[in-house]
């Protein structure tokens, strides 16, 4: 099927909504097909400011500061797809999401080697000492001395957590000549030279640099914590750019002040204040071998771009498509259009039955379908339905009418 844009309604009337200062890259493919009714907020919004503006919204774009709430969910009656512009999507309520059948999108790859190359730094920083010479030298003292200072080679780094960004750490550190020892709860294959360990206190022994890349769960909360940090090889270096929870910062500045950790750098926290320019306390703070940075880990220009334009891409594809690869509430789907015919979207609770009842009441009605696909998961069954031109209305119709429908839209 030819033309620039195939789908049947008007492109003015689909609203879409960007919160918390999304890179330009953002909006720019909804531009560039001639969508105009688009709004852009520099900040967050609370619950009740969200639940006044997202009645009419179609597509909604969100960082990691607004939090989508089933009782924002519900109020969203044209809601098609929200996108998170970050890794994760904590600040969803996906099963509600997936139960009014609204796509959830993210950038889980996008910002990987920003967040990897900041470890790295941070190591160097920290093995040479440098924030303190540093700020030594802003204050007119000449700390020339090589004590405690170290390189990086041959230096064991322990990567808790070998996923995405995990396993890009794993690939920096060994090529400027680090041995790499993980622990993952899943298994993972080691790339390059890299060793998996057993368990997470083997690592905690045997690595002189400790970071840690793990999602925000019940089981990663508190990972360092007064047990586990005796097991910490004396004088390693602690870094956490995964979660604000992952590290017990009260048992971590004990570890500083004591010399049993050697140096710290950490980019998130268990409270982090709202917007840029809040204040900001934390306990580590005034400690010359601690490195704190304002959750900045993937906060690049590239990696923002990259992320832009990742999540708007696949929310385009959805909305115009149908395709909703990367979604993690509908079922993933990914089909060309085919020649001469409507797509209909149906999405419905996945019970026994439905894609049966679906094909009965077409075939009843003799409506020719000339291409289907289903996909399911625990919630929802997602079908995409090509039909005959001249039925696609009665089509739309009928579907509706249907036992366990959550949503139908009529494509193009």
């Amino acid at each position: 099927m030819k033309g620039k844009n195939i789908i049947s309604y008007p492109l003015d009337k689909i609203k879409i909504l960007f919160l918390e200062n999304l890179n330009e890259s953002a909006s720019q493919i909804f531009i560039t097909n001639g969508y105009t009714s688009i709004r852009s907020v520099s900040n967050a919004l609370s619950e009740d400011e969200l639940i006044k503006e997202i009645k009419n919204v179609h597509i909604l774009g969100i960082r990691s500061k607004t939090k989508i709430s089933e009782r924002v969910l519900q109020n969203a009656e044209k809601l098609l797809a929200i996108g998170c512009y970050c890794i994760g999507t904590n600040q969803v309520d996906v099963k509600s999401a997936t139960e009014k059948g609204i796509a959830v999108f993210n950038a889980p790859y996008s910002n990987t080697r920003s967040v990897a190359e900041l470890v790295i730094g941070s190591s160097i920083m920290l093995i040479r000492k440098i924030f303190e010479k540093n700020k030594a030298a802003h204050e007119g003292k000449w700390l020339k001395d090589a004590k405690g200072s170290h390189e990086l080679r041959g230096k064991t780094i322990g990567i808790i957590g070998y996923g995405n960004i995990g396993s890009q750490v794993s690939v920096i550190a060994e090529a400027i000549g680090m041995k790499v020892i993980f622990y993952d709860t899943e298994v993972k294959l080691p790339l390059g030279n890299a060793v998996a360990a057993k368990t997470m206190k083997e690592v905690l022994k045997q690595s002189d640099i400790i970071t840690f890349h793990v999602p925000q769960l019940s089981s990663t909360k508190n990972l360092i914590n007064k047990e586990n940090i005796s097991s910490v090889k004396k004088g390693a270096i602690l870094i956490n750019y995964a979660r604000g929870e992952v590290v017990d910062l009260n048992c971590l500045r004990h570890a500083l002040v004591n010399n049993i950790v050697s140096g710290a750098a950490i980019d998130v926290y268990p409270e982090e204040p709202e917007k840029s320019g809040d204040n900001f306390s934390c306990i580590l703070q005034g400690l010359n071998n601690v490195c704190l940075t304002p959750h900045i880990g993937g906060s690049t220009e590239e990696a923002q771009q990259n992320i832009g334009n990742d999540v708007s891409l696949k929310m385009f594809n959805f909305l115009e498509k149908g395709i909703s690869l990367g979604s993690l509430s509908v079922p993933a789907l990914a089909l060309p259009p085919i020649e001469n015919t409507h797509r209909i979207l149906h999405v419905h609770n996945n019970v026994p039955g439905v894609l049966s009842r679906l094909n009965t009441v077409l075939s009843k009605n003799k409506i020719n379908i000339v291409g289907q696909y289903l996909k399911t998961n625990d919630l929802i069954g997602y079908v995409v339905l090509d039909v005959d031109k001249n039925l696609s209305k009665a089509a739309e119709t009928l579907l509706k009418k249907e036992k366990d429908t959550i949503k139908v839209r009529m494509l193009y």
